[in-house]
């Protein structure tokens, strides 16, 4: 099996290694959500509301897989760290197992209850109808969405992100070809509208289950035994629970956030909607360069956890965070000078653009303390400590937005620019309180 030694190899060129092509994937997985709002921008406003109202709840399914693999990773990065590669490798396929069933239930419970969800967001009539048609489809994906995370677990806890990078890199090419060939039809595919979109996505993710299928057998962890280790065992499906479901609430509270916001934006119009989803597809592009060093920190973490190197713990925090800030702040810059032109890339609706550019001017401001609360979390769930991110997300995603809008455009009638200030406040108090808890945890764990 060959994998980096996390244990014993410089930090920061660990990070480097583990974080640019975490990056470079997520780069085009962005891009890959930007085609999708490209191309549904050709289909009419409506079409590109319904994406931006479909993107929370679409995040529940990341939230589930994204959880599944944040705590699995820690488990299979502690046990190598700790040279228990049997117990490393049964965690690995019990991940697996845990995975396909929680897909099963997410697909029947998704498709039953998201137009409750799309409801409560202001969806009713022709525009739910539209919203369910992008994400029937996804749900009924489910499966191969969690089995891409869970085999990527594997490979991440090994200090693999390249294997990932290449999966999307490939995703967001063939997505330029499937979009419009399925949502405009030819060659004997019907055209499918905005659900064409959720196709193209379906598909690209069955091939990318197949794909990180083969590279996670190859490190020698995806041992099923003809499948016998397939079969649940409670505890270490207990085991992952532990893990995993704290890591998947803090990602459901990243989907509860947008969802809060989209209800209160909802009040100053669809556009003021497609506004905030068009300009978070230009803050995911714009965020790339450090958004692989969450996923640095917590693989190298989790295998130094394991082998009890605190100050390895401690420089790959701060120096993750240091690296956030050489990258970050640069960025920053253009977003906020070219906030307008960015926007009308993607719409020509003007009131559209204003509403976004304006979001993007203030949210530029804010990048550092995004990167400061995902690393500091991402160690904390290295070191087996996952509940933090949860309450964390549960007060910046939900308590604090939901207070300080309501008073900001309901009982003050500031307008909707107020509730990006309220993001921005929201943002870096988080941040301070996340680093000191972090740091606190860490002196604790070294004493």
């Amino acid at each position: 099996m060959h994998e980096k030694s996390l244990t014993t190899l410089p930090i920061p060129g660990l990070i480097r290694s583990i974080a640019i092509p975490a990056s470079v994937g997520f780069f085009f997985n962005t891009m890959y959500n930007v085609v999708d709002t490209w191309f549904a921008g050709l289909i009419g406003t409506e079409a590109q509301a319904a994406l931006s109202l479909a993107l929370p709840v679409f995040f529940i399914i990341i939230a589930v897989g994204s959880g599944i693999q944040t705590g699995s990773m820690a488990l299979i990065g502690g046990a190598l760290g700790a040279k228990k590669n049997d117990e490393a490798r049964l965690f690995v396929v019990q991940t697996v197992s845990f995975g396909l069933v929680s897909s099963v239930l997410l697909g029947f419970f998704g498709i039953r209850f998201a137009p409750v969800l799309f409801g409560i967001m202001g969806a009713h009539g022709p525009y739910l109808d539209t919203c369910m048609a992008y994400m029937t489809p996804i749900f009924m994906g489910a499966p191969a969405f969690l089995l891409v995370f869970m085999f990527n677990a594997t490979l991440q806890a090994t200090g693999d992100t390249r294997t990932m990078r290449n999966f999307l890199i490939a995703g967001a090419v063939l997505n330029c070809v499937l979009d419009p060939w399925f949502i405009f039809g030819g060659l004997g595919v019907p055209a499918m509208g905005v659900s064409g979109v959720a196709w193209a996505t379906v598909v690209i993710q069955c091939i990318g289950s197949a794909y990180l299928l083969y590279k996670a057998r190859r490190t020698g962890l995806l041992c099923t035994a003809r499948g016998r280790n397939l079969i649940p065992r409670p505890t270490l499906f207990l085991d992952i629970a532990r893990q995993g479901f704290p890591a998947t609430l803090n990602f459901l509270t990243i989907g509860m956030g947008m969802f809060v916001v989209n209800a209160f934006i909802s009040d100053f119009g669809q556009q003021a909607v497609a506004a905030y989803g068009v300009a978070m597809r230009v803050e995911q592009v714009a965020f790339m360069p450090g958004i692989g060093l969450n996923v640095a920190a917590l693989s190298i973490v989790a295998q130094n956890h394991g082998a009890g190197n605190v100050d390895r713990i401690r420089e790959t925090m701060l120096t993750c965070i240091k690296y956030g800030a050489w990258v970050m702040l640069p960025v920053a810059v253009p977003v906020i000078a070219f906030a307008r032109p960015l926007m009308n890339i993607f719409t020509a609706d003007q009131t559209v653009a204003d509403m976004g550019a304006a979001y993007l001017r203030i949210d530029a401001l804010i990048f550092l303390g995004y990167i400061i609360i995902f690393v500091c979390t991402s160690a904390l769930q290295g070191m087996k400590r996952p509940a933090f991110a949860v309450w964390l997300g549960l007060w910046r995603q939900f308590a604090a937005p939901i207070l300080f809008f309501w008073v900001c455009t309901d009982l003050l009638h500031l307008g909707l620019t107020s509730v990006w200030w309220s993001i921005f406040a929201i943002t870096w108090s988080s941040a301070a309180i996340a680093y000191r808890y972090a740091d606190t945890n860490i002196k604790r764990l070294g004493a």
